[in-house]
């Protein structure tokens, strides 16, 4: 399953219409910020992975705690929302904070239901990785070929298929993912695609917030 198919399918809608039953935030929105911290998340730990002490411990925690079935069970989304929370201080860090405000501010998902709803995604996140870790056999030595791979094989699928508002998110903040200028994902993603990516100039301002604009009915 690819990255894209993640996001776009029945696991994507039905993580999306749980959390919007739960936070009263619009199914669009939680799509939109799926399509966002997913590829956002595989960033950070793909250069994570670069080390391998982080190799490891990430190889580790996929076997032990992600091996793909919260994809086929969303039942367990609320009952691994505190876990989630963990994961994410894990990627993110001391950047988590900065992490949350600018996916607040570019989805219009208020600050203080951003970081749970996060932190519900995060073991889909991790589950989709752990599945495709197992079908492709990986050990932690190629984790960053693995998860190179999955940003890769998406941008490629969203660029060729921007046919909807959610492709074009996809494309730009892929675009923005596999830059190496910088070397850090939050810069890549959230610093230039979100502040207004090059991948997107179909308006003056460019940029997430125009797409999601398009989605959201002008929101």
């Amino acid at each position: 399953m690819s990255l894209i198919d993640l996001l776009t399918g029945n696991t994507g809608n039905q993580v999306a219409e749980k959390a919007e039953t739960k936070f009263g935030i619009s199914k669009n929105q939680i799509i939109a910020l799926l399509a966002v911290a997913t590829p956002l998340v595989i960033s950070y730990l793909r250069n994570k992975s670069q080390d391998n002490k982080e190799a490891e411990a990430l190889n580790s925690a996929l076997e032990k705690d992600h091996d793909g079935s919260i994809l086929d069970d969303t039942s367990q989304l609320e009952a691994r929302q505190n876990e989630g929370g963990s994961i994410l201080s894990h990627i993110f860090g001391n950047e988590k904070s900065t992490v949350e405000n600018q996916l607040s501010q570019n989805t219009g998902i208020s600050i203080d239901k951003i970081g749970p709803i996060l932190a519900m995604l995060a073991p889909v996140i991790m589950g989709y990785i752990g599945k495709e870790k197992q079908q492709n056999n990986v050990g932690a030595g190629g984790l960053g070929d693995l998860l190179g791979g999955i940003l890769g094989g998406a941008q490629t699928q969203a660029q060729q298929q921007q046919s909807n508002p959610l492709n074009d998110i996809l494309g730009s903040v892929l675009g923005g993912g596999q830059s190496q200028s910088s070397g850090n994902p939050l810069n890549d993603i959230l610093g230039s695609v979100l502040g207004g990516g090059s991948q997107q100039k179909q308006q003056q301002n460019g940029g997430l917030g125009d797409i999601l604009g398009g989605l959201f009915g002008g929101k």
